[in-house]
């Protein structure tokens, strides 16, 4: 199939784009490679898929060197008049819509980027879908959409109406906009909430980045709500498993549907969300173990509570996403840190 892939220069859209040219898919990759957070690493992970950072231009379409069936394009997903020339010269049977501005709480102090990038950018996505018909749109949504929940585990048949960051809203807002348009134009849309990725050439402003750079510089790391935290760490080789598995089955209507007792994990229409994490969620003091461990040395801890933003658990039920795609995330803890441990040195010469 052809799929449009957008974030490819992101974590989870390079490792996505190679496990798909691997097994024979045509890819094309968007990003506008910001700096959010290095770039370097950005164009790293593009030229691990054979796409040079010196024949990179806005709007040029540059082909892999690795991979025939691989392209690149440099632009905005809030370019609309671009995105619609795209989506007519290409011809999508899925896209992936993986490109987003992250973070929850740079969310806090720079919000209009996400207004930009998650909103107006995503109803671009949605509106070249409606012109242009995919076989099946897959976006990434995020556990932060539970917000002040606290029954667990997160249940994509729990109500979410209580962000706690304006990360979460946007994120949640993209689930009632894919939701609209399935209703209104028939566009199969699935949101995939994603908990806590980690794994080789992972993202420089989360957990295991932060806490590895720290440690090996002997320098404190910060550890929020006193250590008394809950994530449930996936590794990005179950992620990518489950994000193939469900773009290759479109979301199909629930024909037991009930308007009385409404759903908010299923539709009338042709709409789904899933639950994608390790549904065993580690303790943060249990983590931080595991990467002294593999590390020989112990980290310097600054304990302070918890951020604005932040929620102190999380715990994926993927019930749903076991019984729709047969998805069994397989990698435990110990062996995911040990092999972003690898990557890590590798990549820094440490």
């Amino acid at each position: 199939m052809k799929f449009l892939i957008t974030g490819t220069a992101g974590f989870i859209g390079y490792h996505l784009a190679k496990k798909l040219l691997e097994r024979g898919d045509e890819v094309v990759g968007i990003d506008n490679i910001n700096d959010y957070y290095d770039v370097n690493l950005k164009y790293s992970r593009l030229e691990e898929t054979g796409i040079a950072k010196a024949d990179i231009e806005w709007h040029k379409k540059v082909k892999s060197s690795m991979y025939p069936s691989y392209s690149f394009v440099k632009m905005n997903l809030e370019d609309k008049e671009e995105m619609m020339d795209l989506f007519k010269a290409e011809e999508f049977d899925v896209v992936v819509n993986l490109a987003a501005q992250a973070g929850v709480r740079y969310s806090l102090t720079n919000p209009d980027i996400y207004i930009q990038a998650n909103i107006i950018g995503f109803l671009n996505i949605l509106e070249a879908c409606r012109h242009y018909p995919v076989k099946h749109l897959v976006y990434a949504s995020s556990s932060s959409v539970y917000g002040s929940n606290t029954q667990m585990p997160f249940s994509i048949h729990h109500n979410v109406d209580h962000p706690v960051s304006l990360y979460a809203a946007s994120k949640k807002s993209n689930e009632l906009m894919a939701h609209t348009y399935s209703h209104l134009f028939n566009i199969p849309t699935t949101g995939l909430r994603f908990f806590t990725v980690y794994g080789p050439w992972g993202r420089p402003d989360m957990a295991l980045f932060l806490f590895t750079e720290a440690i090996l510089n002997g320098k404190p790391i910060q550890v929020f709500n006193e250590g008394k935290m809950k994530r449930d760490f996936t590794y990005i080789d179950d992620i990518v498993e489950g994000v193939i598995r469900v773009s290759d089955k479109p979301a199909t209507k629930n024909n037991d549907y009930s308007s009385d007792l409404p759903d908010p994990g299923t539709s009338y229409a042709p709409y789904r969300v899933y639950n994608i994490g390790n549904s065993n969620p580690v303790l943060l003091m249990d983590f931080i173990k595991a990467i002294e461990k593999t590390l020989g040395r112990e980290a310097i801890k600054n304990m302070l509570p918890l951020q604005p933003g932040d929620v102190p658990a999380s715990h994926a039920d993927v019930e749903d996403l076991i019984k729709d795609v047969d998805y069994h995330p397989a990698t435990p803890i110990q062996q995911g840190i040990d092999s972003f441990l690898d990557w890590y040195k590798s990549y820094y010469n440490k």
